[in-house]
Order: C-alpha cells, then structure tokens, then sequence
C-alpha cells in the first residue's frame, strides 16, 4: 500500500467532473421544479413520452433483458471466468456474508417490502391473462413475481458490476461507466462520447433511486398512518423525504466500511427474521409446499416467460405498469447498483462474481417472495371477507399492503414496528448508497478506491430528495413508473456497449495468457550455464527451506535484485531503449521499460511479511515471521518468490517476463484495432 501521505495527496487532487456534474445536476433540479411548477402539464407530457416507448421499445427491453444475462453467463463460464476482478495477487475486501448483505441492501432496497405483498395478490387477482382467482391464477402470480425479481434484473447489475471491476481496479480506469467503453473508442471516452455516458448513467440513476424511494415514501407514510394517524398527503410526503435526505447523507458520509456495510449486515438480519417469523406463524407446511412448487415452475417456464410479449392480445397497461416498467427500472438502477457492486468487490474473481451476484440475492429474492407471497394469496383465497377487503386494498393502494398483511399474524403490533425499521433502514442504504455512487460518477478520482467529498453526497442526497417530491407531486406511483422506463432507455444502449469492450478487453487478457506459452518457459532459465543437475537441484531445495528476515530480504534486493535491474536497463538503453529502475516507499524495486506507446513493461520485487510454517527449524530463533520476495507484473502479483536466486537468475527471469510482453504485444498487434484495444495497465504492487 502507498503510505498515508501519498493516499492524502492524491485524496487532494481528486476533483468534480465540471461536465458531467453541473450536465447532470442541472438538468434534475431544472426537470423536478418544471415538474412541481407545472403538474398537470408534466404528467401529460411524461404520459404521452412513456405511450410512444412503450408501444415503439417494448419489444427491446424484453430482448435486452435476456441478452444481457446470456452474456454475463457466457463470460463466467468461459475461460476468462478465473480473471481476477483486480490486481492478480488481490483478495476480497469483504466476506461473503457482508458482501452478500451488501449487495442485496443496495440492489433491491425497500422495493421488496412494497412489492413482496402488493405484486402477488395483484397479478393474482388481475392477471394479463386468464381467469382470476384460480389455483391457475395463484401459480402464474407467483412465476411472474419470480420473473419480475429474479435472475433477469440481477443479470444486469452483474455486466455493470464487473465491467467497471475489471477496468477500474485491473487497469486503473477511473470508476466510471465510460471506463467500460475504452477499448471500443480508445482515449476519445475522455471527451464528449465519456460524458455524454456518464451523463445517460447519472440520469438512469438518479430517476431509479428516485423511483425506489418514492415508493419507500409512500409505504412509510401509510405506516405512520396506520400506526399513529399521521396524515397521508403531500405534506408527510415532503417531511419524511427530508429526514430521509439527512439519514441518508450522514450514512454516506461515514463511508462503505461503516455505515452503508452495517446497515446492509443489520438489514439482513432483520428481513431474515421477519421472513422466518411469517414461515413458522403461518401455514409452515404449505409454504415449503409452495415454494418448491413456485421455484420449479420459474425455472420450467422461465425462457417462455421472458420472451412472453402478449403480441396478438397485449395488455398494454399491464405491461408498462409491470415487465416494461420492472425492465426499464432494473436497467436504470444498472450503474448505481453495477458501480456499488464493483466497489465491493475487488478481489473476487469474475466466476465467483458472477456466481455470487446471480445466485445469492436470487436464492433469498425466491424464498421471501414465496414465503410471503403465497401467505398473501392464502389469505386472499380461503377468506372470503379479505377477497373485498385485504385483496383489494392491496392492489389498490399497494403501500399499505404488508402492513395489513400482518394483522392476521400474532403480535401484529411488534411486527409491525420492525416493519417500519426494516423500510427506514433499507429506503437509508438505498440513499446513501446511491448518493455516494452519483458523487463517484460525477467526480474525477485518482484512485478507484477513493470516493468523492462529503459535501457532494450531501448535495446528491438532497437533489435525489428534491426529485422523488416532484414526481411524487405530478402523479404518485404512476409518475414514478412513467420516468423510469423513459429515463432507462438511453442506458440499454450503452449496456450492449459495454458487452463489446468488455468483450474486446477480456480477449486480450486471453492473448496474455496464451504468451506465456508462446514464449521461452521460465523453468529453463532456472539451471546456471555449466552448473550440473546434481547442484542443481540441492541449491533449489536449499532455497526452498530459506525464510529470511527483514534485513535479509532487504540485503537481497540490494545485492542482487538491483544490480540485475541495473545491468538490464544499461543494455536496454544502449539498444535505444528507456528504461527506469525505481526505489518504492514500501522497499520494493522496480524496473520500468518505456516501450514508446505501447502497453510498458514494469517488473518489479515486492517483499511480502508471512507467518513462518510450524515446520521450520529456525522458527525457534529467527521470530514469528519471515518474508518472501515476490515478483509483480502489470497484471499483478505473480505468486512466486525469487529470494536465494543469483544475479543470472534474477536477469533470466525479467528477461522471461520481458519475452512474454512481448508477444503478447505481438499478437495483439495482430488483432483488427489490436493497438487500441487497451490502456496501459499500472502495475499493481503490494496490498
């Protein structure tokens, strides 16, 4: 890691993206206070807007959807499944559980609260097609629930997450959507076309996040409602947008580490709880029942229904108030959750990525939708009082409908309350989160791992505030599914753009790897000329019991690692070739070759601190630790440690990379556009 003060100083240059930020910003002021200004006139146009989308893109979104987790399924299959998503010595920076906490908080937020109730018993008792109130009727329910929170919308996130994974802390690209579309366009992602797709990316955000906390707002107010007679109006409305707006920028303010990551961990818990609570409370038997039964026809029925456009007899209504509309938002909320993802996951790599982000918040998303769900639908069927009342209410004012859900369960008071938790917290992780995505997007960062001031996530907390009280105001619910699939639009673009670059890149990570054998293997450098084998191979397994201390390791790297470098860079220079050898802050050393507008070659000797194994002799004397001193390239740690080697042996070995990076470079010459493809990789020292 570079020390405090080199961290400090790039801290200091990171600055706002003029273009990108006043473009953005304002546009969404402009845009929320024509639309409180002008309501009427507002929700005529975003009608008329959203008439015209959907009758012309319908069809899109539905083909976008599927091509997209195709793609992301493909690439964690293939062979550039074991890419690590970061340096390739890099580990994750959070566990599984956390990550998935995390990941979950942030992708589907108080979205579940509302629909999980609301959804069911509406598609139950107004299905697309069919006889409502069926067995039938129950089961489709539940397969278009499933479709509308399954795998589809996660497929998206995951291409977002991992393309700007791959580029930011694989190849040091800023974290932002425009990074992903550099080897299509090349250095012109800084000027216009960059900012017109951080701009699209900002947009879709800022109108998702939108979306998802208009409907927080709406739920909480009924909740007060119901629990304390607050009143339900625009005045409440605007209240607890405020506070929300506070809640939020304090948690972003405090940073992933702490607060977005413990109110995703305390979240969980508590959605897992309430989820277990209605299990055992209810019918526990014929929940199980059921959620096997749902799971078997999602998975039996899935390619129909996401092909499935009602193309002779569409219910155009339906459809924008539910697939059109559950695309065009999944979509939206594709940078903020995509980039959110990327920031957590560093480390991982893109097969457990891509496993991890499709398969864990899927796993949940089925067992909470069928759990409550059904319990909804249950209730709906055998009580012929609730089909006019619970029913109704529900799919007529969907906010309240968990809320009197739970009136038919013990200690409705008390679930009641955590209810009410649960939204808060999740409608905060969803603020703050996304205020501090929207800052990172409309910054200029140093260092992917940093993250825009605190100042500008305030800012971006209250705009998001300003904008969910508009929409609010023009038209409530509709308003806010209207805007989301007119905002989601432009963005479905750039996702097939993303698929290309992120295809092209990892394309040439393969050609690295195909270098390795193309070139001279590093094993035949390892013997000294006339050295005999039986020397050979006791001086290889006399190193191997080495473990040197600091000094030791430090007196390696001058006796013999520099003067390696050195002798390499004196011969490369009388070739012609620039060459640099540098002294880290952290005591590594590094050999840098400028290859005049090509990809460099860096080599450099890190001295990594390990445990000493149990089994060493000198484990007695020489400390609890000793150290090895590994060798990284651009792509990152490469795992092995060259202490005990000779001067000839260290030269052979930054030859044998060096030959590597050659070809590489060769072969990718050889690719149509091959020259562009790929930005300079950094090379990635020690964590």
């Amino acid at each position: 890691m570079a020390p405090a003060s080199d961290r400090d100083s790039a801290a200091r240059r990171d600055r706002i993206n003029p273009v990108v930020f006043y473009g953005s910003a304002i546009g969404i002021v402009a845009f929320a206070l024509w639309t409180m200004a002008f309501t009427e006139a507002a929700g005529a146009v975003i009608n008329t807007v959203l008439a015209w989308i959907s009758d012309s893109f319908g069809w899109f979104y539905f083909l976008a959807v599927v091509a997209y987790l195709v793609f992301v399924i493909v690439i964690g299959a293939s062979r550039y499944g074991k890419v690590r998503l970061g340096p390739a010595h890099s580990t994750p920076d959070f566990n599984v559980v956390t990550w998935a906490a995390m990941l979950f908080s942030a992708g589907i937020g108080i979205d579940l609260l509302f629909f999980c109730i609301a959804e069911p018993v509406t598609q139950f008792l107004a299905p697309p097609t069919g006889e409502a109130g069926t067995a039938e009727a129950a089961r489709h329910a539940m397969e278009l629930t499933f479709l509308h929170w399954g795998i589809s919308g996660w497929g998206i996130y995951t291409l977002v997450g991992m393309s700007l994974a791959f580029f930011s802390y694989r190849h040091g690209l800023p974290l932002t959507i425009r990074s992903a579309l550099y080897p299509i366009f090349g250095r012109r992602i800084q000027g216009p076309i960059g900012h017109g797709v951080d701009i699209a990316a900002v947009l879709g955000t800022v109108f998702g996040i939108a979306t998802s906390l208009g409907i927080g707002i709406i739920q909480l107010n009924f909740g007060l409602h119901y629990m304390f007679g607050v009143p339900e109006n625009t005045l409440t409305q605007a209240a607890l947008a405020i506070l929300i707006v506070i809640f939020s920028a304090i948690s972003a303010v405090t940073g992933v580490d702490k607060g977005i990551r413990r109110l995703s961990e305390f979240n969980m818990l508590l959605a897992l709880l309430l989820m277990l609570f209605v299990l055992f409370s209810g019918q526990t038997l014929f929940l199980l029942n059921a959620l096997v039964m749902n799971v078997g026809d999602y998975l039996t029925h899935f390619i129909g229904l996401s092909f499935n456009t009602y193309a002779f007899d569409p219910p155009t209504d339906w459809l924008n108030a539910w697939t059109v509309f559950f695309w065009a938002w999944w979509i939206a909320w594709g940078p903020f959750v995509g980039l959110f993802l990327a920031r957590i996951s560093r480390g991982r790599t893109i097969r457990q990525f891509v496993a991890g982000t499709l398969i864990l918040p899927l796993t949940f998303m089925m067992a909470w939708m069928s759990i409550m769900g059904n319990s909804a639908i249950d209730l709906v069927m055998n009580d012929t009082a609730s089909i006019a009342g619970f029913g109704e209410q529900a799919m007529n004012n969907p906010g309240s409908a968990i809320y009197l859900f739970l009136q038919s369960y013990p200690w409705v008071g008390l679930t009641t309350v955590v209810t009410t938790i649960l939204a808060i917290v999740f409608f905060v992780t969803s603020g703050d989160s996304g205020s501090l995505v929207l800052s990172n997007l409309t910054s200029v960062l140093t260092d992917p791992n940093h993250d825009a001031p605190s100042w500008m996530r305030i800012l971006w907390a209250a705009i998001i505030g300003v904008l969910t009280l508009a929409l609010l105001m023009a038209g409530g619910l509709g308003a806010l599914q209207s805007t989301v699939v007119i905002m989601g639009l432009p963005f479905a673009f750039v996702l097939f753009l993303m698929c290309i670059g992120l295809f092209k890149a990892l394309k040439v990570e393969g050609l690295k790897e195909d270098s390795l054998r193309g070139s001279i293997a590093g094993h035949l450098s390892g013997r000294l000329p006339g050295e005999g084998s039986g020397h050979h191979w006791r001086r290889r397994l006399s190193r191997a019991m080495q473990f040197p201390g600091h000094e030791q390791a430090r007196r390696f790297l001058d006796e013999t690692v520099r003067p390696a470098m050195e002798e390499i860079r004196e011969v490369l220079g009388e070739q012609g070739v620039s060459a640099a050898l540098v002294e880290g802050e952290a005591e590594h050393l590094e050999l840098n070759v400028d290859l005049g507008g090509e990809p460099n070659f860096t080599y450099q000797v890190w001295p990594h601190r390990c445990a000493m194994p149990a089994f060493s002799i000198r484990a007695t004397h020489a400390g609890t630790h000793y150290y090895r001193l590994q060798v990284h390239i651009g792509e990152g740690g490469q795992d092995y440690d060259i202490y005990g080697y000779t001067r000839e042996q260290v030269i052979a070995d930054i030859l044998d990379q060096y030959e590597r990076h050659l070809f590489f470079l060769h072969t990718q010459r050889e690719l149509p556009g091959g020259e562009a493809i790929m930005p300079d990789t950094p090379a990635a020292g020690g964590d």
